[in-house]
């Protein structure tokens, strides 16, 4: 009996001292990142996702600027985020694949404290199918482009008056975190965002910058309607079970895990189990969040492959039917 209650306390004392063994190691240390007062540059901020971030940053009391190719664009964004909150933003008409006119944006825009890498694009179709042009476009956009975005406003950022933490938040996709049929190119994209990502925080850490990694569903903008239209038969098949978000939702998520400072930014339930499922060396800054990726990913890797044997017998199934 002895044997047994001393069994049930070393059990018991186990998870007490994987908490504190993670409360001691888990890095960076936790952050708050101010947003009132403070200026947030949204790249990709006439539409959809980055449309709604700007309005949701104009009415927390922030001072907002937004990026996009569309001149015209962005002043009917531009109304509308003042005719909502009553804040006028400032635009710059610029291609992020442009670092030259990038940088000009940026010296426009003046130091940055919150800067959201939004822009992205998408043409779903297999990989023999694709053209290279389409390839080199949505990597230039997705990836390239933030590198160039980045690179121009670190300089404005490290300078930046008073000190506060400042944060670089990137707007991934769970198709950065799991490939799909179909989407070859947008995921290697948007997996290369991840890398970037950190790295880059071990690059800035010690300028009180904070890097964090958005990874939205499928969102209800103007790109997901045009991506539906052409995306291959198995892709749709494949998605069918996941919804499409609001840009509202995926906003605030995305706006109260950078204030949060969080690193892996998930905007729903499947998000966030595929952010336990991939953890991986990723920073953490929750000792609490560190423990639940420690004892369920176990659990979410038979998770995992239940859902890679679900998607590679519907394409068997297809390849036959087509045959």
């Amino acid at each position: 009996m002895a044997e047994l209650s001393f069994l049930y306390f070393l059990l018991l004392l186990l998870p007490f001292c994987l908490l504190v063994l993670l409360a001691l190691i888990v890095r960076p240390r936790p952050v708050k990142i101010p947003i009132k007062g403070r200026h947030v540059f949204i790249t990709g901020g006439s539409s959809g996702i980055g449309l709604a971030l700007a309005h949701r940053a104009a009415s927390e009391g922030a001072r907002v600027s937004i990026l996009a190719r569309s001149q015209s664009k962005l002043e009917e964004a531009r109304r509308s985020i003042q005719l909502s909150t009553g804040v006028d933003v400032a635009t710059f008409a610029a291609d992020v694949r442009d670092y030259d006119a990038v940088v000009r944006a940026v010296k426009a825009a003046g130091a940055i404290d919150v800067l959201i890498v939004n822009q992205g694009v998408f043409v779903p179709q297999e990989l023999e199918k694709q053209g290279l042009d389409e390839i080199r476009f949505m990597i230039d956009v997705n990836l390239i482009g933030s590198f160039n975005m980045i690179k121009a406003a670190l300089p404005v950022m490290k300078n930046r008056e008073n000190g506060a933490p400042a944060c670089i938040g990137l707007m991934s996709s769970q198709a950065g975190q799991v490939g799909i049929y179909g989407y070859t190119a947008y995921s290697a994209s948007k997996f290369g965002l991840r890398g970037l990502a950190e790295a880059l925080q071990q690059e800035v850490i010690g300028d009180n910058i904070h890097v964090s990694l958005i990874f939205p569903p499928d969102t209800e903008t103007p790109g997901l309607e045009e991506e539906s239209k052409i995306r291959p038969e198995l892709t749709s098949i494949i998605s069918s079970s996941s919804g499409a978000a609001k840009p509202d939702e995926v906003a605030k998520k995305a706006l109260d895990g950078i204030k949060s400072g969080t690193f892996i930014i998930p905007c729903n339930f499947e998000g966030l189990l595929l952010s336990i499922a991939t953890a991986g060396l990723s920073p953490q800054r929750s000792f609490l969040f560190a423990f639940v990726e420690v004892v369920t990913v176990g659990i979410l890797r038979i998770a995992a492959l239940f859902f890679q044997w679900s998607w590679y017998t519907t394409i068997e199934k297809w390849h036959k039917q087509k045959k």
